[in-house]
């Protein structure tokens, strides 16, 4: 038979829609989860442990600001082809990409010791010392990267995210909190005078909203091969990437405020401490799946942050970048991706660091330098030269550069409540 062909019917179009949804899901899902890495889940945890349920109201508006934010970087990768910092360097010139290059890497270094610490923690709940671990953890990404493809890194970064969202879930519904007060904390925002509920605000959002989140999944969906016809369904990827990270931090705050701070303790050394401290209150699995979630998360971030930085660095000076580049295709993207791990994993065995506040000090940093990333991301996801029919329209205009202005606010909010006299 040839020279004919039967219309699909309205079923087989729904399927091959669904399966083209389906090719296309990933950047904005494995940035969601990683958001939930070892320094977000340290810092939630802090927040259900000195604030209880009071924070809550800033996961539900940093939710909304995630999409948009996230949604602008995927939009710059499918329109332009290109990540972050190189798109700065053709519109902008070299300087502004390598101060865009340099903000983001000061950024992704606290993150990374962060990935590290956690890693430490997880394993040494099991009896592992922190050089074993990570020494162990550093090789273990270093191949993973190097030696894998896109789609197998992928789908590994799905699964692990897939696990500590699971992880979480189960452990919050273990210790049994008060759902009522959970939900009006949600959407009732609890506003303070006081400089610590301030840094904590800011961390949340830091840890939420994060510059490499921003340079991640822009490299991300131009490493994938993604195009503007795309569009629709990467924004329902970034779409599920949002909500579930801010789904599963509900969770962990949740689960510290129902069993520390409801039993009136208001301070743990690190997330893992947070782990010991759930068996009491709220039974051994609770305390047993949360301990592997911060596992897993800390796994994740190792994976993805100085993965971020690689990109990062390549793109500003126009090296090849890509995890399906062989190592000696691509010997500058593997060495920079190598470089970054090292050195965040000796940072993390100074005698004597405080691992507790770098880890909750770097989403703070994060949160301060964030807005300068975001000037850049709105000023080129706008630029019709570039963008094409994908550049942003009025609405999403004036929401970017709003929450851009909300993010330098509460910078400002955070330096008054500083320097105001107790």
């Amino acid at each position: 038979m040839s020279g004919s062909a039967f219309p699909a019917s309205p079923r087989t179009v729904r399927r091959l829609r669904f399966a083209a949804v389906l090719a296309v899901l990933g950047p904005g899902l494995v940035s969601g989860f990683a958001d939930n890495d070892a320094g977000g889940i340290t810092t939630y945890s802090l927040a259900g442990v000195r604030y209880g349920y009071a924070l809550l109201w800033v996961l539900l508006a940093s939710q909304v600001a995630l999409f948009f934010t996230q949604e602008a970087g995927a939009r710059l990768g499918l329109a332009t082809g290109q990540g972050l910092t190189g798109l700065t360097r053709e519109r902008f010139g070299v300087r502004w990409a390598t101060f865009v290059a340099i903000t983001m890497l000061v950024a992704n270094l606290g993150s990374t010791v962060a990935e590290f610490a956690g890693t430490g923690a997880a394993l040494g709940l099991f009896g592992v010392p922190l050089p074993v671990a990570t020494a162990v953890a550093a090789i273990a990404v270093v191949l993973l990267i190097s030696r894998g493809s896109y789609a197998r890194v992928q789908y590994l970064f799905v699964a692990v995210g897939l696990g500590v969202s699971v992880a979480y879930m189960v452990s919050a519904v273990l210790a049994k909190p008060d759902w009522a007060l959970a939900l009006h904390s949600l959407v009732v925002p609890h506003l303070s005078t006081d400089a610590a509920y301030w840094l904590a605000v800011v961390g949340v959002v830091g840890t939420t909203i994060t510059p490499w989140g921003q340079a991640f999944i822009q490299a991300y969906v131009v490493d994938k091969g993604l195009g503007p016809e795309e569009m629709a369904a990467e924004r329902i990827d970034v779409g599920l990437g949002a909500f579930l990270t801010n789904f599963i931090a509900f969770f962990i705050v949740v689960a510290c405020a129902a069993t520390l701070w409801a039993n009136g303790i208001q301070n743990i050394d690190d997330a893992a401490q947070a782990a010991l401290a759930l068996e009491p209150l709220a039974g051994a699995a609770a305390a047993y799946l949360f301990a592997i979630g911060l596992l897993a998360a800390s796994f994740l971030g190792l994976g993805v942050v100085p993965l971020t930085s690689a990109y990062t660095a390549c793109e500003a000076f126009g090296w090849e970048t890509g995890v399906d580049w062989r190592w000696r295709d691509a010997p500058a993207f593997y060495g920079l991706l190598a470089f970054f791990v090292v050195f965040a994993a000796l940072f993390v065995l100074i005698p004597g660091l405080p691992l507790i506040e770098v880890m909750f000090l770097a989403q703070v940093l994060n949160a301060l330098l964030l807005p300068i990333i975001l000037v850049f991301v709105m000023l080129l996801s706008s630029d019709r030269r570039i963008m094409g029919g994908l550049a942003s329209g009025p609405l999403l205009r004036l929401i970017g550069w709003a929450v851009t202005a909300a993010l330098i606010v509460l910078s400002l909010v955070l330096v008054v409540t500083s320097l105001a006299p107790a």
